[in-house]
């Protein structure tokens, strides 16, 4: 599964995983003995991480109403998706090949979200489907906009398959000049936006120039005492996936 334009961040006990932002994962097929061999290099003592296990039933998206055009958004019909299949203790949530466009997914226990091979699930840039909730942030409690995939206190839980999973990140990020063509530059501008006083960064909106100021050399994080947070939404970027206190 390829993982691009978004962060991915795995938070499960005390474990924490951070991966750049194109990520590729594939299903472990390692045989028991090969795992064993993996933990043996650790240089800390580790318990052996065990597949979840999670009942055979399976639905797909299409059967809640979902589209494969790009313009629908078809977070309700993978939101149905998910708590039909909770009602019945679980099981696999099928992306078939296709384009699908979708605002935040929250999984539950037991569920498998599976993107098929030739399946893209697009997550929108419309950033006021990311409602702003409390999260942690580069090791900060704080306040952030909703991740595309999310999760707190479940058990057994899995992402698989072979399909492109894409955050539209880039809707979330200025824009250095000298990191871009000067085609590329004028275009940025032409979209909109607004520029910094030197002329050097692009940013997509004046609240995310807000954001980015009240953030300045504090790891991204404003200060929770000193900053309306629905000032600055086009600033919180999400984490792609964040899965917290859960096993």
């Amino acid at each position: 599964m390829k993982i691009i334009k978004g962060y991915f961040i795995l938070l499960l006990s005390t474990v924490g995983c951070i991966e750049n932002t194109v990520t590729n994962l594939s299903e472990l097929e390692d045989s028991d003995d090969e795992k064993t061999e993996l933990y043996k290099s650790l240089e800390f003592e580790m318990p052996m991480v065990t597949e979840p296990s999670i009942p055979q039933n399976k639905v797909s998206i299409v059967d809640f109403g979902a589209i494969s055009d790009g313009l629908t958004k078809n977070t309700e019909a993978i939101f149905k998706a998910i708590e039909h299949l909770s009602t019945e203790g679980g099981g696999r949530v099928v992306i078939p090949r296709g384009m699908w466009l979708t605002g935040p997914i929250v999984l539950k226990s037991n569920i498998n979200l599976h993107v098929e091979d030739g399946a893209l699930l697009l997550f929108t840039a419309d950033k006021d489907d990311y409602p702003i909730v409390a999260t942690s942030f580069e090791g900060l409690d704080t306040y952030r906009c909703q991740s595309p995939i999310s999760g707190k206190g479940l058990e057994n839980i899995a992402i698989t398959g072979s399909g492109t999973i894409d955050g539209n990140g880039d809707a979330w990020r200025l824009v250095k000049k000298s990191k871009v063509s000067d085609s590329q530059w004028k275009k940025l501008i032409k979209s909109g936006g607004l520029l910094s006083e030197d002329k050097k960064i692009w940013y997509p909106s004046e609240s995310y120039k807000k954001g980015a100021v009240a953030t300045s050399g504090f790891f991204n994080v404003p200060d929770i005492t000193q900053v309306d947070f629905s000032e600055i939404r086009d600033y919180l970027r999400p984490v792609m996936i964040s899965i917290v206190e859960s096993k």
